[in-house]
């Protein structure tokens, strides 16, 4: 069941959803306790914030509540190889299409037929181009062979503003990781402690998991001045019957569904019926959330704070408003907080 892809009327612009961000307040590398990041938590009725720390969200939270959280695993998709002719080459595997076939992205581009080499005799042949620039990688390898390869070879594809070298992988992985497929962290989970599960477990906050693959389409920025004509990339995602039997039983009771980061709005929202309830199904989706959009889902949003001008900000803006969301974060700004993959946190709720 897939939803169009918003279901407001009107152009959104762009321009709209910019704002100023100084430099050192993109966060370079992970704390050192997972929860110990802050946590604005902007009511978005009143438009009302409170300043708290992660670590505090059994207290904040409602007994009841029904924690949904995204348990894919990211892949070490960025390999670094050689042309022929010797010069390097940079592949981020995008999705895989068969067993020996990824699509791409390479810097520098790739002509059709050219053969990239890796480390343990592992090779790529280009194949052809989609109309976004992905080009599809046929390599010598396939299957579970391939995969082994990867991950020996590959390294995790962080995002291009972390300029620090990652010294333990595994800070880009949530403690909950476990499908892999992944191109990059949904990254709302990562501030999640196996402590800070059990006591949320324990204050009565129940928990629940589903499965989307973040691929390019989470990240890749809006270039159209009107939002509206932007086109999102599908992104494959899976919710267990057990699961949707979680969410129709909390939402029948009257307890909030909190999403744990965009992905899971995203999930939810597809899958939807008009009522509110989900099914199971496996899929994928493409559907772009903006200012208009109609939730059936989700009640609260924990979520990280978003690029300027991206498909993230304009989601958070349509749940919120758009106005009380730039007025969140010009407050964070001035605060200090620190912003992105590795950034604090926003809790948004009545």
């Amino acid at each position: 069941m897939q939803p169009a892809q918003n279901n407001s009327s009107s152009s959104v612009r762009t321009d709209d959803f910019d704002y100023h961000l100084p430099p050192e307040l993109i966060a370079q590398a992970p704390l050192a306790d997972r929860d110990g990041c802050r946590l604005l938590v902007l009511n978005r009725q009143t438009g009302t914030i409170d300043h708290r720390r992660f670590d505090q969200l059994p207290t904040i939270l409602r007994k009841g509540d029904l924690l949904v959280l995204n348990d894919s695993r990211v892949i070490p998709a960025r390999l670094y190889g050689r042309k022929a002719s010797g010069g390097r080459v940079e592949i981020l595997l995008t999705r895989r299409v068969d067993r020996e076939r990824w699509l791409a992205l390479s810097h520098p581009g790739l002509r059709t037929e050219q053969v990239v080499h890796f480390a343990e005799g592992l090779a790529a042949t280009a194949e052809e181009t989609n109309d976004d620039g992905q080009r599809t990688l046929r390599f010598n390898r396939s299957g579970a062979d391939l995969d082994q390869i990867i991950h020996r070879v590959g390294v995790m594809p962080t995002p291009p503003y972390v300029k620090q070298h990652l010294d333990h992988p595994e800070d880009y992985q949530t403690v909950f990781a476990r499908h892999e497929g992944s191109i990059a962290a949904p990254t709302a989970g990562l501030h999640f402690s196996e402590s800070l599960l059990d006591r949320l477990g324990e204050r009565g906050v129940e928990l629940a998991f589903l499965t989307l693959h973040v691929g390019i389409g989470t990240f890749r920025p809006v270039k159209v001045d009107d939002a509206s004509q932007h086109r999102m990339h599908a992104e494959w995602y899976r919710l267990e019957p057990s699961v949707a039997v979680q969410i129709n039983r909390a939402r029948r009771e009257g307890r909030r569904v909190v999403a744990v980061g965009t992905t899971v709005v995203r999930t939810l929202e597809s899958i939807a019926d008009a009522d509110g309830r989900v099914r199971a199904s496996e899929g994928e989706t493409s559907l772009f959330i903006v200012p208009g959009f109609t939730f059936r889902v989700v009640d609260a949003l924990i979520t990280n704070f978003h690029l300027p001008r991206s498909t993230l900000l304009m989601l958070v803006s349509a749940f919120a408003g758009r106005e009380r969301i730039l007025a969140a974060y010009r407050e964070a700004v001035a605060a200090g907080y620190r912003f992105y993959s590795f950034g604090d946190a926003m809790l948004i709720a009545d």
